[in-house]
């Protein structure tokens, strides 16, 4: 199942280069053989977890991780990219349905703003339940990972995972933050840190 939802968003990735190469978005079929480490490790604890992609693009990782969390919650800062997150999405979900596989389980919640602004994750929290700190796993795409990690080592939970796509050989330190994948990211692509 999560394969073909990663083939689904692989598909329509946005890459490099173009008129829309600002809007690089993960490729989940390099995040999927990620999963195993973030479940054995406990990182991730199945319909547990609560996620929060804190800059979500069109929603892509917050759908693809839903199977497996609690809550799956994203944060955009540009509306038109989040634009795309429910036509893809009801997409993805007639392609699951003539698959005849499992549609992701309703527990996305999609927001447009500043991820780093207290006002907004009030709102996140009055309309998920879920404040800042109570999240157990944090994932950006390379995009403001110093600021997200100051942010979360400031107010996230003891032990919180602080997830970084995009990184490889060369894994910044970050104050507060323990490196959990000190030789390479995990699949060449995922740094993975820990609030201490």
């Amino acid at each position: 199942m999560l394969e073909a939802v990663a083939r689904f968003y692989d598909r329509r990735q946005v890459g490099d280069v173009g008129a829309m190469g600002f809007r690089r978005s993960t490729e989940l079929a390099n995040l999927l053989p990620c999963l195993d480490r973030l479940l054995d490790e406990g990182m991730i604890v199945p319909g547990e977890t609560r996620f929060l992609d804190m800059g979500c693009a069109d929603g892509r990782v917050n759908v693809f991780l839903s199977y497996l969390v609690q809550q799956s919650v994203g944060i955009e800062l540009d509306d038109w990219i989040l634009d795309d997150a429910m036509p893809l999405q009801n997409e993805l979900e007639r392609t699951l349905a003539q698959q005849r596989l499992p549609l992701p389980p309703g527990n996305v919640h999609l927001f447009v703003g500043d991820s780093t602004d207290e006002g907004l994750h009030q709102r996140v929290q009055k309309e998920t339940g879920i404040p800042f700190e109570a999240f157990d796993l944090y994932y950006t795409y390379l995009t403001m990972q110093e600021e997200f990690a100051d942010q979360i080592a400031r107010k996230a939970g003891k032990g919180a995972i602080f997830a970084v796509y995009g990184l490889e050989r060369i894994q910044p330190r970050f104050p507060g933050l323990s490196l959990r994948t000190p030789n390479r990211a995990l699949n060449g692509v995922l740094a993975l840190y820990e609030k201490m």
